[in-house]
């Protein structure tokens, strides 16, 4: 099989803060124009735990707290011929103000309630949702 093929490992990381949850509104990569939290690709060697925490640092540059790695999502974007698993790691709010680090992948930062998203959601998140999942209840 090629391994352009393999699905590849993404790590969504729900920040709590407040009762709301981080999430940018995505660009210049796929999902664009939809809003998802900070997060990434799993390294070679991470540990999901350290992927959060870098990727948040890289993304928003804010503190947190990894509270749990929580469920998963089988993720297969049609148009863009890629197909992820994404693991969930859902972590506190630490300290900091987010800020805009990676403007070419992301238009804005804003805290939302879990249950009043933006639309349009990236598909992991609308994957999630079908779950029932909810941060806030683990």
């Amino acid at each position: 099989m090629d391994s352009e093929k393999r699905p590849k490992v993404g790590v969504g990381v729900l920040i709590r803060n407040n009762g709301k949850i981080l999430f940018g509104k995505r660009k210049g990569a796929h999902g664009e124009g939809t809003w998802a939290p900070p997060g990434g690709h799993l390294e070679f060697g991470e540990s999901i735990e350290d992927c959060a925490l870098r990727e948040v640092v890289e993304e928003a540059g804010i503190k947190i707290k990894p509270v749990e790695s929580k469920s998963f999502t089988n993720d297969f974007f049609e148009k863009e011929q890629k197909h992820y698993i994404t693991l969930f790691m859902v972590c506190d709010f630490v300290s900091g103000t987010p800020k805009l680090l990676e403007p070419e992948k992301c238009e804005k930062w804003e805290w939302f309630s879990w249950n009043e998203l933006p639309k349009p959601l990236f598909l992991t998140i609308q994957n999630l949702k079908k779950q029932g999942f909810d941060p806030f209840r683990l």
